[in-house]
């Protein structure tokens, strides 16, 4: 019993220093980088107006306002598969918000993930994005941020399980996967490709849900190849494979909601109400250069349909159910009316191997967001209480086998999966 005790005890030291070394890796910051003379010279309200601009392309306000709460106060739960990271207050308030924080304090938040008082913060808050961010971006974000008006709500604790709750796995993780960059413009690309890598790497945080994550949740550097995000139930598409497009079509459906080509619908819907629209026009420019530059991933192999007559029956079944519920709509060739409705002819949503999007968008319905270019749009009714799990997988499989189409059909239990995920 008592070899058992010692051996407990040792185990607890030797984690101990382990979790000392850890910790004081994380805790030693290079000295913080001072802002420059530029920053220095805008007036305040010069400052203020520029981080409000920055605000909205970070999206910030969006993660840390729950639905119907006070702006940045905070609340809103972030689902992640480790358990709930619970957005903090942000607005002025000196109490429970950030209005006790200096500029140091606040960029060593963005940059090296730390809080005012000493502990890291979860990757929830994309600090491994932020990174990137200047100084001098940092200190007018800072500015803004401190004439939000105060509200006093007490910020809640994450809702993570063990051990993914204790600081000393925080570390090991950030050991692993976490080091503080810098952003260097690269001088064989134009003004504009790098304005636009500095937004999608950096304050945009893009890769945050465009990108493949491990099993411990670290992203799969910036190759925008495309994610699941698991807690809400889409994919992220890839943001690489857009060198097709005309630029003036993506940065319609940046700016806008919608384009010839296609519609933004569930997480992205309110990534353009409440951030892209706000952008102005060189930098929608800047980062469709950008993305347009992205080198893609080799497409895969032909799918090769069955000619069972099992599969062909499924398939006609499913042309019969889109001849009834989407025709009127999206036209019999699949060519849709722009920009009410999104074709479906080489809709990238609906080829992806993983068919989640469409699966959603039948089940739930599609709801393009209201923006200054298209403050009226056109929204798809939801199927869910019009089709059984079946059917949904029929029409699904048939939209995606149609017109040009060609990606592998999808099942009842396929559906029945998504049926009941949330919304948000």
């Amino acid at each position: 019993m008592r070899k058992i005790v010692y051996t407990v005890i040792a185990a607890a030291l030797i984690a101990a220093v382990v979790a000392a070394i850890l910790l004081a890796m994380q805790f030693r910051q290079a000295a913080d980088s001072p802002p420059s003379a530029a920053i220095a010279a805008l007036t305040a309200d010069q400052r203020v107006a520029r981080g409000a601009y920055l605000a909205k392309a970070g999206d910030c306000m969006s993660c840390h306002t729950t639905r119907g709460g006070q702006p940045y106060a905070g609340g809103r739960a972030l689902q992640t598969p480790f358990g709930a990271i619970i957005a903090p207050n942000i607005t002025s308030d000196r109490n429970t918000g950030i209005g006790m924080w200096s500029t140091d304090d606040f960029w060593r938040a963005l940059h090296h993930g730390q809080s005012r008082d000493g502990r890291l913060l979860y990757p929830a808050f994309p600090y491994t994005n932020y990174t990137r961010i200047t100084r001098d971006d940092a200190d007018a974000l800072y500015a803004y941020l401190q004439t939000v008006p105060a509200v006093i709500q007490a910020n809640q604790p994450h809702r993570l399980r063990f051990p993914y709750s204790l600081q000393i796995s925080l570390a090991a993780w950030r050991v692993l996967y976490f080091k503080p960059e810098v952003f260097r413009p690269e001088t064989n690309q134009s003004v504009d490709w790098n304005r636009g890598a500095y937004l999608v790497q950096g304050l945009g945080h893009c890769s945050a849900c465009h990108s493949a994550r491990n099993p411990l949740g670290a992203s799969e550097g910036e190759s925008l190849s495309g994610g699941v995000i698991p807690a809400q139930g889409w994919y992220a598409p890839a943001l690489n494979a857009r060198g097709d497009w005309q630029q003036d079509h993506l940065a319609a459906l940046l700016k806008t909601g919608v384009s010839p080509r296609a519609a933004v619908f569930g997480p992205m819907a309110e990534v353009v109400k409440e951030s892209l629209q706000y952008l102005n026009d060189g930098d929608i420019n800047a980062i469709t250069t950008y993305l347009k530059a992205l080198p893609a991933e080799a497409k895969p192999a032909a799918f090769e349909r069955e000619g069972a007559p099992e599969a062909v029956a499924f398939l006609a079944a499913g042309a019969k159910l889109y001849e009834k519920h989407c025709a009127e709509c999206h036209g019999t060739e699949g060519k849709g009316q722009s920009p009410a409705y999104p074709p479906l002819a080489g809709n990238q949503a609906l080829i992806m191997t993983n068919a989640v999007n469409p699966i959603r968008v039948v089940l739930n319905g599609g709801f393009a967001p209201a923006t200054a270019g298209n403050p009226r749009p056109y929204s798809m009714p939801p199927f869910s209480h019009t089709l059984n799990d079946l059917e949904v997988a029929q029409l699904v499989s048939y939209l995606r086998s149609a017109w040009g189409n060609n990606a592998p059909p999808v099942n009842a239990t396929d559906v029945n999966r998504f049926r009941a995920v949330p919304l948000d």
